[in-house]
């Protein structure tokens, strides 16, 4: 990867409020870090940095770093991250990783398809680009902007493994080899497209059906009383007037006879006096 030139600032503000007022300067806030020294805020021309991804293949770039009013030399620094606004697309932070040419570091690097597979091209098969990016280590000047795989001769079934890719020299590439980059798929059928489109129709409606039989039932059946048991077939509702049942494990209540009721004592004529 060649190295472009780049001027950074020094930055003394990293409040919000005072990093919105930088950016309505043209101005871009940056944080350079690395082994051997503390993490510093930058500051970079939002015009110089948008020409360089514009002229870049990728975002993966190799700075020879200038901070002005530092008494160091030229930096060699790798882009790790640049955020972008969710809208615009314009830089709003770049992260900085201060390197050294003799040390190798590790990176995440695009791929990239060349060529038509032949399984695409005589049998109608769809090419699944299923990592767009893989891990590889070199040192700085060493690494690639971009790996191309060539998928030309895939059929349909076949792949590209990440055992299977040929790295630059000096590169490695890791990861689990058995991992799939690239394949080639069949062609999904009119019939399959059809089917999966009943079903999904289908389901649906089942689920609504059910529904409406629960509400039916439920609408249909009188709410009893929680705890209720149901009569027995056939039983004699009680005689109005009657006492309650007893419930269970309670005792019937005993019968008392009845006293007659008392005679009341007969009044005897009063006798005449003589």
């Amino acid at each position: 990867m060649k190295s472009v030139p780049l001027t950074a600032y020094p930055r003394a503000l990293s409040r919000r409020a005072a990093v919105r007022k930088l950016r309505a300067k043209g101005r871009v806030p940056a944080v350079i870090y690395g082994r051997q020294i503390n993490p510093q805020n930058l500051e970079l021309n939002r015009i110089d940095l948008e020409n360089l991804l514009h002229h870049a293949v990728s975002e993966n770039l190799l700075l020879d770093l200038t901070v002005a009013e530092d008494g160091r030399a030229k930096r060699l620094a790798l882009v790790q991250e640049i955020q972008h606004h969710p809208l615009s697309g314009k830089p709003l932070h770049v992260d900085l990783h201060e390197v050294s040419e003799t040390e190798k570091v590790t990176i995440m690097v695009p791929v990239e398809s060349v060529g038509e597979a032949a399984g695409v091209k005589t049998s109608g098969g769809v090419l699944e680009h299923v990592l767009f990016k893989i891990k590889v280590r070199a040192l700085p000047n060493d690494l690639p902007e971009m790996i191309q795989v060539d998928v030309s001769h895939l059929e349909i079934g076949q792949g590209i493994h990440l055992g299977d890719i040929k790295a630059p020299p000096g590169v490695e590439v890791l990861g689990d080899k058995h991992i799939s980059v690239l394949a080639v798929a069949a062609p999904v059928t009119e019939a399959q497209e059809a089917a999966a489109a009943a079903e999904a129709a289908v389901a649906p409606g089942e689920v609504e059906m059910i529904k409406e039989k629960k509400d039916e039932t439920a609408a249909g059946a009188a709410p009893a009383a929680k705890g209720a048991v149901a009569p027995a077939k056939g039983a004699v509702p009680p005689a109005k007037g009657a006492a309650p049942a007893a419930k269970a494990g309670e005792k019937a209540p005993e019968k008392t006879a009845e006293k007659p009721p008392e005679k009341r004592a007969e009044k005897k004529p009063a006798e005449k006096k003589k």
